[in-house]
């Protein structure tokens, strides 16, 4: 094994990881990138998506729903509004969430209602974020 990153998920309610990894990919919102150890620093937004992180042969996921990373002196640390890991997603309810998502953008895009889409928009793109991972598990 090569060397490590020291990875932490923080979010208001608490860290949600503390450990060393060997590979962090992330969803920014100028598109996904990866960071191993000794990454130069850098500061990005997080869009809602799919973290993943790999330590050996185990690889986790995590849903995210936006915020900020910061990589510096081998450290990658994520401040997010929320990270749930697969085993704590509930499919049903994120595939309700999703359908009332869709229902709620063909209704707005009838009605052209800006403020309502961009509120479906991002339920959806939560709900399919929560499925993404809890499908890879």
């Amino acid at each position: 094994m090569g060397q490590q990153i020291r990875l932490e998920v923080v979010t208001p309610s608490g860290a949600k990881v503390d450990e060393d990894v060997d590979i962090v990919n992330a969803p920014g919102f100028g598109g996904d990138f990866g960071v191993l150890a000794n990454h130069a620093p850098f500061l990005s937004t997080i869009r809602i998506g799919t973290l993943t992180y790999e330590n050996g042969n185990k690889r986790e996921s995590l849903m995210v729903s936006g915020g900020f990373c910061e990589v510096s002196n081998n450290k990658i640390t994520f401040l997010v509004e929320s990270a749930e890991a697969g085993t704590d997603i509930d499919v049903d309810r994120a595939m309700k969430a999703k359908e009332r998502a869709e229902k709620r953008l063909n209704q707005s895009a009838q009605q052209t209602e800006e403020l309502n889409r961009r509120r479906a928009e991002i339920a959806l793109q939560r709900a399919v974020a929560r499925l993404k991972v809890a499908k890879s598990l």
